[in-house]
């Protein structure tokens, strides 16, 4: 209950950045809800911050009648993940899926880099500068990065750098041989310039109660098994020859020089703009912009999570390293969700964060 008469639930699929939206709705005294597959299940019963576990055979069942009347019936507020998206589908998430949804349920799609919803459109649509994509391998004119899915686990995405077209498609050969990617993906990868510099994911959050951007916290991935190749001497990675991976196990936290802080809510504010434009009513509660850091401070933005980020479990229980400047306490992102459902619920405007 909030306010002492809306009934009022926080949901969430039972992975990625669940367990801080999870601990954030038990910290604004909220109940909790986790939709989790079948086997995979065990951390939403070993951490007692869910309230009901759900489990079901498939993920994407979750858009069945029975679950969706079940989750209605709780007074659910649905915070979607990368999970959610990746294994519900966005179909299923925008027209089979009657439960409210935290945010904007719409904008979901255009985290892909393919298609008419892509975050490349975004970012142009703002004035938000990216790497310079190439069509095709025999446009590529110098380093790029390949982004496609793997060949395994199509839900990954297998990266590889190039130094020129025909490096990229020699690794890429390479590669299919070794059963991580298939050539047929070739056709519709995303192939990126390849800026080098610092990177760095900024969290964002957007509230419509308080009309405010929040920059709450700034994080970098680990991935594997790229971290453990650049920690080798330069010789033993000339001996070994590995095939570099790029597959995110983790983040950790980090800070931006204060310098650079008028740049990165100067992009933040434009591509809220631009989401307001391209997918109304925009953007609604955490986004995340991944950026390079080049020599000359310049902030190019090279992915976009138009929803929760996985970097923000770095900061679950102990808050983002910025929050602090607007609540004179550190707040974690699941926490700060779970403050804007709530205040919504008690003042009768949960309908403004929430499709």
């Amino acid at each position: 209950m909030v306010g002492g008469s809306v009934k009022v639930s926080v949901a969430v699929l039972a992975s990625h950045s669940a367990l801080d939206v999870l601990d954030g709705a038990k910290g604004e005294g909220l109940r909790t809800i986790a939709v989790a597959r079948r086997g995979r299940e065990r951390a939403y019963r070993e951490f007692p911050v869910v309230d009901r576990l759900v489990v079901l055979d498939d993920y994407a069942d979750i858009v069945d009648e029975r679950v969706t009347s079940d989750l209605r019936s709780e007074g659910s507020v649905f915070v979607p993940n990368r999970s959610f998206a990746v294994y519900v589908g966005y179909e299923n998430i925008e027209r089979r899926f009657p439960v409210s949804v935290f945010g904007n349920r719409y904008l979901l799609r255009w985290e892909e880099r393919v298609g008419p919803a892509n975050y490349y459109r975004l970012l142009d649509e703002g004035g938000i500068r990216r790497p310079r994509t190439y069509s095709s391998p025999e446009e590529v004119d110098g380093p790029v990065i390949v982004k496609l899915p793997e060949a395994a686990r199509r839900v990954e995405r297998g990266f590889f750098i190039a130094r020129d077209g025909g490096d990229l498609m020699e690794k890429a050969r390479r590669l299919a041989e070794h059963g991580l990617i298939r050539m047929e993906d070739l056709a519709s990868a995303s192939i990126e310039e390849l800026v080098v510099g610092a990177h760095f994911n900024l969290n964002f959050f957007y509230s419509p109660l308080r009309g405010r951007l929040e920059l709450h916290s700034i994080d970098r991935r680990i991935q594997s098994n790229l971290d453990g190749v650049y920690r080798l001497p330069a010789r033993d990675q000339l001996d070994l020859d590995p095939d570099v991976r790029y597959v995110e196990v983790g983040h950790e936290p980090a800070t931006m020089r204060e310098s650079l802080l008028e740049k990165a809510f100067d992009i933040g504010h434009r591509f809220l703009e631009a989401a307001r434009r391209l997918v109304p009513p925009g953007v609604i509660g955490p986004f995340t912009l991944q950026v390079m850091v080049t020599p000359e401070l310049d902030l190019v933005v090279f992915d976009v999570a138009p929803r929760i980020g996985g970097g923000t479990n770095a900061y679950m229980g102990v808050g983002g390293q910025y929050s602090a400047l607007y609540f004179r306490h550190p707040v974690s992102m699941g926490r700060r969700i779970a403050m804007e459902i709530r205040e919504a619920a008690e003042s009768g405007r949960l309908s403004e964060v929430v499709t």
